[in-house]
């Protein structure tokens, strides 16, 4: 079945008849949907003429969702085309970048797909994916017992990338060390710590935050300076910016009205203008599909203040900047404003009528079935089991895909898009409250439990007050849960969240197994709440 819609869906006949792409992909690391000039508009008080030239020149893609507004779930999904829950839990899971990997996410991936299909593939970037670093003592990696002199057992490699330039984690998470091809570079042997949060751990004496991006986009210009036509590749450059510490290079200090924040996100955009320049001159832009997205929404403790800050969002917003446009929330939460992302692309080659933007349903976890299509790799019913290619929009806007529903979460809790109907399986903004998130999740259920009168059973928490139904077509602001008033849409969307889960897949095809059992999907009421 799905190589018959593979063939079925075949992008159009130049693309049958033209040589496989080269393909180029830039994610951004917590940058908002309203951070992108041709996304926020009069409420964007960035520049971002890069990211900008790349939609003016190709598709922009309105209705684009992660699969869960946090960053390893996201990188997860786009890796694999799987969603993350249908994983085990991480393994040897060390602290913040020494997080080790869940089992088998490297069994198929991107990397190993563009190989399949004759791709020379690169990986620069932040990687957060989980790795496995030989230790001292044969224990879990950790902050004292990383033997640096060995290099990754588990890392880019292991994914089919031919050369690799990672940070394992963020940008606030130890190891601050580089690993080029699973080997760690320099001397490591500092503590440092950065601003926001002030992670001190591990570090390679000469590592400076400010100057992370600048090391990524050189390090991506090394990569394409090395392609030619004879042969396609992919890169994939994962960024570590506008992700706190809020840290822009000397460059582009005080280039900004929105102080530390703005000059990051413009260094961001200029990331994209080293790449695209790169393509240019060896010149394979012709025949190269770029791609540029973020990873989820922006956080609220983001801004002016390179310290964490809860609400700095908010402030950046009093003062006419929208970081997460017209929609509500930020990361971690279940709300648009963490879950859609800016997604552009741009294919001389492919794109039809470029400037044109399409409203169609999209996930970042569809990179992978694009991929296969317009490399001419078809997947077997077993790869990439939730996800769908947009590749037919390259050529039509108006053109139908067979995603009509999407899967996601905010820090934990299930989220079903389904057209128009949103329903979140929560009370609140799927977020703690902690770094400033409303409305807090404790008090979500709090407010609640006095609602219903009394503390839900189990099968009692699928319904109204414990969870939220948005019209997303009427209220893109997700100001109205109309929950109460739609049993039988909360219904039917729950059966559909159960069949996804249950099915192993969202695509068609024979059942397959999750990676662990059971998945639950219905609101649980908190521990704490049901002592009282």
């Amino acid at each position: 079945m799905r190589l018959l819609t593979f063939l079925f869906l075949s992008v159009f006949s130049l693309l049958q008849a033209a040589e496989k792409p080269n393909i180029v992909f830039i994610l951004a690391d917590d940058l908002g949907i309203g951070d992108v000039n041709c996304y926020g508009g009069d409420d964007c008080l960035i520049e971002t003429p890069h990211i900008d030239a790349l939609a003016a020149s190709g598709v922009r893609f309105t209705d684009a969702h992660v699969n869960a507004s946090v960053c390893g779930p996201t990188r997860q999904a786009i890796m694999t085309g799987r969603y993350n829950w249908r994983f085990a839990s991480p393994v040897t899971n060390g602290p913040w970048g020494f997080c080790g990997p869940r089992p088998d996410t490297e069994k198929f991936t991107l990397g190993k797909l563009l190989k399949r299909a004759g791709y020379d593939t690169g990986y620069v970037g932040k990687w957060h994916l989980g790795t496995t670093m030989e230790t001292l003592d044969g224990e879990t990696q950790g902050l004292t017992n990383v033997d640096f002199s060995k290099p990754l057992r588990y890392g880019p490699v292991q994914f089919g990338f031919d050369e690799s330039f990672i940070l394992p984690g963020s940008l606030d998470m130890y190891p601050y060390a580089f690993a080029r091809n699973n080997v760690w570079q320099g001397e490591i042997t500092a503590q440092k710590g950065w601003s926001a949060f002030n992670r001190v751990g591990p570090a390679a004496r000469d590592f400076e935050d400010h100057e992370v991006l600048e090391t990524f986009y050189t390090e991506s210009e090394s990569y394409l300076s090395k392609q030619n036509a004879e042969k396609p590749f992919f890169l994939f450059l994962a960024l570590t910016a506008p992700h706190t510490p809020t840290s822009p290079g000397v460059n582009w200090q005080g280039k900004s009205e929105l102080g530390v924040y703005g000059d990051f996100v413009m260094e961001v955009d200029h990331a994209v203008e080293r790449v695209v320049a790169s393509l240019e001159k060896a010149g394979l832009t012709e025949n190269t599909l770029v791609l540029f997205s973020s990873d989820h929404g922006p956080a609220s403790y983001a801004g002016r203040n390179p310290l964490a800050v809860p609400g700095q969002m908010d402030e950046l917003m009093k003062e006419g900047h929208h970081a997460n446009g017209p929609y509500r929330g930020y990361k971690f939460t279940v709300f648009e404003g963490g879950q859609r992302v800016p997604l552009v692309a741009k294919w001389p080659k492919g794109v039809q009528d470029p400037g044109r933007s399409s409203d169609a349903i999209v996930g970042l976890v569809d990179l992978m079935a694009t991929f296969a299509e317009v490399s001419g790799s078809p997947l077997s019913e077993k790869q990439a089991p939730d996800s769908f290619s947009f590749a037919p929009i390259f050529a039509d806007s108006e053109a139908e895909t067979d995603r009509t529903s999407i899967v996601m979460q905010g820090a934990g809790n299930f989220v079903i898009r389904e057209g128009k109907w949103k329903l979140c399986l929560n009370p609140g903004s799927g977020a703690s409250g902690r770094h400033g998130n409303t409305p807090p999740e404790p008090k979500a259920w709090e407010d609640a439990i006095r609602e219903f009168g009394r503390v839900p059973k189990v099968d009692e928490t699928a319904q109204a007050p414990f969870l939220q139904l948005y019209n997303l077509k009427t209220d893109p602001a997700e100001s109205t849960n109309l929950a109460a008033e739609k049993p039988g849409i909360v219904k039917e969307l729950i059966a559909a969240l159960k069949g996804t889960i249950e099915s192993g897949r969202s695509t068609q095809g024979e059942a397959l197994p999750n990676d662990r059992e059971p998945i639950p999907y219905f609101p649980r009421v908190p521990r704490a709440m049901i002592k009282r």
